[in-house]
């Protein structure tokens, strides 16, 4: 089977899989769950970009046997669009994902969060701190509890660079998180919970609609896809999927 490499969201790492890879690795898939740069010590994160988040993913791919495909959630599905041109994915699959530059939030509850990530640390150049309290409200408010703490007890800083490129996409002139001009070459699905506040809905549609990307929605979701309640069948949906434009090796 190909290698599937799925790329986490902020604050996280590649723990952020350890539920969501098994039914991948019982189908014969070889899944790879890389930590973003700077995500393995406290604080390394400052001054890090969303270009080098898109870096540090080609590198690795470059490395393997054939393109693999990539499986990004929440900001890692914005790393994974930014790098697919570059790696030649086989397939993309984006779980919530963060939109790429020029897609403005749907909702108030976005506007808000990138109104105020502006407000923190204006030279761009330290680690924000994980809120607890938004975490457990609004990414894991439908997750079980005992999961629910032990994610929070590993959540790390993350780059005040790349969230506000990420936010705040109008204030950077460098268009950073572009994906180009077009729809992505590779097949594409991306999956919304329609209970989610982070990235909703109509926000994932706009992003399917940017790259070409097949799209679905999962009624009674959040936006902890990966291992939420009903995250079997988001995983189901992804294996699905791949097994009609995946063509596996002899």
């Amino acid at each position: 089977m190909p290698t599937v490499v799925m790329m986490h969201g902020a604050f996280c790492g590649g723990w952020a899989f350890d539920v969501f890879r098994a039914p991948f690795e019982a189908r014969g898939w070889t899944v790879l769950t890389p930590d973003l740069p700077g995500h393995t010590g406290k604080g390394a994160v400052a001054g890090l970009s969303m270009s080098d988040y898109a870096k540090a993913l080609v590198t690795l791919c470059a490395g393997l046997p054939e393109p693999p495909v990539l499986l990004g959630h929440s900001m890692g599905g914005l790393v994974c669009q930014m790098a697919a041109r570059r790696v030649s994915a086989q397939a993309l699959l984006l779980l919530a994902p963060s939109p790429p530059w020029g897609i403005t939030g749907s909702s108030i509850e976005e506007a808000v969060t990138a109104f105020g990530v502006g407000l923190v640390d204006p030279f761009w150049g330290g680690a924000v701190s994980p809120d607890r309290h938004i975490m457990r409200h609004h990414s894991l408010d439908r997750t079980p509890k005992a999961l629910r703490d032990t994610i929070l007890d590993r959540l790390r800083p993350e780059s005040g660079r790349a969230v506000r490129e990420v936010l705040n996409w109008w204030m950077d002139p460098f268009m950073t998180t572009s994906v180009g001009v077009g729809a992505l070459p590779m097949p594409s699905l991306a999956i919304a919970g329609d209970r989610d506040v982070v990235h909703p809905v109509a926000t994932v549609r706009q992003t399917a609609d940017r790259i070409g990307a097949e799209f679905r929605v999962m009624p009674g979701m959040s936006h902890w896809l990966i291992g939420e309640e009903g995250w079997e069948q988001v995983a189901d949906i992804a294996l699905t999927w791949l097994d009609s434009h995946v063509t596996v090796s002899a």
